[in-house]
């Protein structure tokens, strides 16, 4: 079934910028499974596109020009992928079929992009706040199935103010916020979030201002690291610390994996909490260090970045496949250096590293055997600044995207067939990117905002919320392993 999914997933992206090139006319109600509807970027950048064809908004930069209420929402016949990407000044809304820049935007100062956890907003780093920009993408459970809606792209003012604002997590529906300046925590309900009221959050302190992630659950628990990045601690919904492993020295890299498993990297190795108790796995080194997480929903092993070299200055050329069933870490070699924007996890979990030499690897996790290399770029060489723009990598379902700061372009690599299926040309130098597939978060209110009785149901395939939802959504709270090297201050 998983398979069949993902196929369908392919060949409607496929479909979806084949006509679009071709120029031929398209109804908007689209026919098959899951199928994105580039007419959908089109009219949703209609109102803002200029006669001479430039998608910039008129109003770029004046977020609270127009109302967000205002937009028209038009019903679509399955998730539709937009991805949100970062430049010098501003950030872009691509479209994930059709690679066609729907709108762009300007901001403050080098700013940062992470997912919300919701399948359809971003949070931006931008300078004293995280701030929220709705890429106008989502979907609504309704009975056994969704129902998926696209609109314009809105940067809003709907910010969470403080000092140096760092990670970005997503679990159990609760959305968490990490003030690096202060220690803060902010946390709120997922499907709270939208760009037409303010957000109000729960607010909660670490020991220490420092580098550091929280983890906040369902019930008001949370996992954050400790002040002296010697590692984490577990407190209940009272905020008493029930469980601290300080045997994480520079801890960074927090991922979640199956069983609500969650890790953090440590300089020798890895820190496991497993809702009950914390386990180290040692790296077997003195200096091993693993900053940036991968997991996947179906696999007991979490894709690392390793660096044995203690002063930076030479490049990682291995990666860290750390099996928490076993409480081993192997290590395969890629032949190539690579850097902390250059991992992900394939659709079976198979670890995914875009290297230097241009090449999308794709490693067996269980093995550390190399199943396939796919060419995307030229050779490239990682810039000396960590703000600098590099090739980055962000996987919705079986594509992988991935950022051509060169070529000023984005590629698609299907990974069913390991073929780039689209390239999309910028008139911008890309450098962070960030994902928004349009499927409902779980605890998203059943039919928010919009009356299901007028919609033609018939006329179009739903998104059964079956098992195979789960997957999706487990997948998304699963891949947020951030991207924040240690080696810089921010």
């Amino acid at each position: 079934m998983k398979t069949k999914l993902r196929a369908l997933t392919s060949l409607a992206l496929v479909s979806a910028f084949a006509l679009a090139a071709c120029g031929g006319e398209m109804d908007t109600q689209v026919e098959d499974q899951g199928t994105p509807d580039p007419s959908a970027s089109e009219e949703a950048g209609a109102d803002t596109a200029g006669s001479d064809g430039d998608t910039e908004s008129e109003t770029e930069g004046e977020a609270g020009a127009v109302d967000p209420a205002d937009r028209e929402a038009r019903e679509v016949g399955g998730p539709e992928t937009r991805l949100a990407v970062t430049y010098d000044g501003g950030v872009a809304v691509i479209d994930g079929a059709t690679l066609e820049t729907i709108d762009q935007f300007e901001a403050e100062g080098f700013v940062r992009v992470n997912p919300a956890g919701d399948g359809r907003h971003v949070f931006l780093s931008e300078g004293s706040s995280f701030r929220l920009l709705d890429l106008g993408t989502w979907g609504e459970p309704h009975g056994d199935h969704n129902h998926y809606y696209v609109t314009e792209p809105y940067f809003s003012e709907v910010t969470v103010d403080g000092d140096a604002p760092g990670h970005v997590v997503s679990h159990d529906g609760i959305g968490t916020l990490f003030f690096d300046g202060t220690g803060e925590i902010h946390s709120f309900d997922l499907a709270e979030l939208s760009v037409e009221s303010d957000l109000e959050t729960e607010v909660a302190e670490t020991e220490d201002a420092h580098h550091g992630v929280a983890v906040v659950l369902e019930d008001g628990s949370r996992f954050e690291t400790l002040a002296d990045r010697s590692g984490a601690r577990f407190l209940d919904a009272d905020g008493e610390e029930i469980a601290r492993s300080e045997e994480c020295p520079g801890v960074h890299g927090e991922a979640t994996g199956p069983d609500h498993i969650i890790a953090v990297g440590c300089e020798d190795g890895a820190l496991i909490w497993d809702g009950e108790a914390f386990t180290k796995i040692d790296a077997g080194e003195d200096f091993a260090r693993s900053g940036n997480l991968f997991a996947h929903p179906d696999s007991p092993i979490f894709l690392a970045d390793y660096r044995t070299d203690e002063s930076g200055e030479e490049p990682m050329t291995s990666v860290a496949l750390i099996n928490t069933e076993t409480q081993s870490i192997t290590t395969t070699d890629i032949d190539a250096p690579y850097n902390f924007r250059s991992l992900a996890r394939g659709p079976e979990g198979e670890a995914l590293v875009l290297a230097e030499d241009g090449q999308l690897h794709v490693i067996d996790p269980e093995t550390g055997e190399h199943i396939e290399h796919v060419q995307v770029l030229d050779e490239w060489t990682e810039p000396e600044e960590w703000q600098e723009p590099r090739p980055a990598i962000r996987l919705v379902d079986d594509i992988a995207y991935i950022t051509d700061p060169e070529n000023q372009q984005i590629h698609m690599v299907d990974l069913t067939s390991f073929e780039v299926i689209n390239s999309g040309d910028l008139d911008f130098i890309p450098n962070e990117i960030a994902a928004a597939d349009g499927r409902p978060a779980e605890g998203v209110p059943e039919e928010q905002g919009h009356d299901h009785g007028e919609h033609g149901h018939e006329e179009h395939d739903h998104d059964h919320a079956d098992s195979e939802d789960d997957h999706d959504h487990d997948r998304a709270e699963a891949e947020h392993g951030h991207d924040h090297d240690e080696d810089h201050d921010h």
